[in-house]
């Protein structure tokens, strides 16, 4: 759990973080989860999370941060996590005593005590049912903005439905893990955001409602403990009471909608129409503001959380560091400095040799293996010398990212094309 402060000019004035495993280990997680005996159910605690954020603020107090002076607050949650909220909690929330921390009040709220998250694969029936039930994978995707995904929450939600309809039955409300960290600032319900609700499989991508037949086809009255989605700029209310009491907040401070870890980024990068944003890491991401998306069953739409009349796009592909590094160690001895050396020696355009490399399984395109090809388009074998292995590494990825993004619907403009 990670907390930046900063003032009018963007300057940061504080910053600190919890680290789950070493700051909580009554929790006994790993990377802040439990992987469970089947290797596909994944979840976290949700305690852990309230005590986390008990934990920063006391932290913040501590060091003698000015809780009075802030406006407003927003934050990030990572995306597909889930909270169920046990009956009667919303009354436990709106009235949390301030002499005690919030984990300590919220205890008994959870009718599910460890919230399925992203790294969940364990619902592959259920998006079979859910793709079925409205059409098709493709069918779901122009609904909803992706096909259907196991991480996704609709799909998590009919799994618990499926599996513990009593506990379905105890939950009065969903939240995704934006929309909880929200509700506890906000010591109410915080409605879910658009942008992170796009990553459910149950949000009309269109119309900004719920999508009735995937509702349907998940769980029975879901509308009702889903509460009504909001544009991802709204103010919600002022702070809780609580937060006022107990660490000095002014009254006055706005709680603005909380929204996922991918719509923030995009909004942190400042995109605009016509950028693309890429993130290189285990897994390389591409995020791009599109005005006119074409769902596809390769990537997901989402909605803009800057423009909520426009969208974004978002691609993961696996194949990102670890095969930069495998070409890496293979044809520059180890180092980033030769490799850098060897791409600078080679023309654009790598005179019409191209490699596209997976060493595992890819997402975006379902392939596997290293393909080579030369100026003639015919599929070559043996390896390229180092320094045109190294510059086909690095021009494949980033043509098979935009070679993607264009199928999402992303235009390059006529000045690009000059350029």
């Amino acid at each position: 759990l990670k907390v930046i402060a900063i003032d009018e000019q963007l300057r940061v004035i504080y910053e600190d973080n919890v680290h789950f495993d070493k700051d909580l280990p009554e929790f006994k997680t790993q990377g802040g989860v439990y992987i469970h005996s089947d290797r596909l159910t994944v979840t976290s605690p949700v305690l852990m999370w309230v005590k986390a954020l008990d934990m920063i603020l006391e932290k913040m107090k501590s060091s003698g941060f000015n809780f009075s002076q802030v406006r407003a607050m927003s934050g990030a949650g990572q995306q597909h996590g889930s909270v169920y909220w046990k009956k009667g909690s919303i009354q436990i929330l709106k009235n949390a005593s301030s002499d005690l921390p919030l984990h300590q009040s919220l205890k008994a709220c959870f009718s599910v005590s460890n919230s399925p998250i992203w790294m969940d694969s364990s619902t592959a029936s259920q998006c079979s049912a859910l793709e079925k039930a409205v059409g098709g994978a493709q069918q779901l995707a122009t609904i909803s903005g992706s096909r259907a995904y196991e991480r996704f929450t609709g799909n998590q939600i009919a799994k618990i439905y499926s599996q513990n309809p009593e506990v379905y039955t105890q939950t009065e409300r969903i939240s995704l893990v934006s929309s909880f960290a929200a509700s506890l600032f906000l010591g109410d319900y915080a409605p879910i955001d658009y942008s992170d609700g796009s990553g459910m499989n149950l949000l009309q991508i269109w119309e900004k409602v719920w999508s009735l037949p995937c509702l349907d086809a998940c769980a029975p009255g879901l509308e009702e403990k889903l509460g009504c989605p909001v544009p991802s700029c709204s103010v919600l209310g002022p702070v809780s009471p609580y937060y006022s009491q107990r660490y000095g907040f002014s009254p006055d401070c706005k709680i603005v909608a909380f929204t996922g870890d991918n719509p923030a980024s995009l909004a942190g990068m400042r995109l605009q129409e016509g950028d693309i944003a890429i993130s290189l890491g285990t897994s390389d991401t591409l995020f791009l503001w599109i005005q006119e998306p074409t769902p596809a069953l390769e990537g997901h739409i989402l909605c803009n959380p800057v423009d909520s009349q426009t969208y974004m796009a978002l691609l993961c592909f696996k194949n990102g560091s670890l095969m930069r590094e495998r070409i890496r160690d293979d044809c520059a001895s180890g180092s980033w400095d030769e490799f850098s050396k060897a791409l600078s020696s080679t023309v654009a355009g790598n005179n019409g040799n191209l490699g596209f490399y997976f060493d595992v399984m890819e997402i975006t395109p379902e392939a596997v293996g290293i393909h080579r090809f030369n100026r003639d388009n015919q599929k070559v074998v043996s390896d390229f010398p180092n320094e045109v292995e190294i510059r086909a590494l690095i021009e494949g990825q980033f043509m098979a990212k935009r070679i993607h993004a264009e199928k999402l619907g992303y235009k390059v403009s006529k000045y690009d094309e000059k350029a």
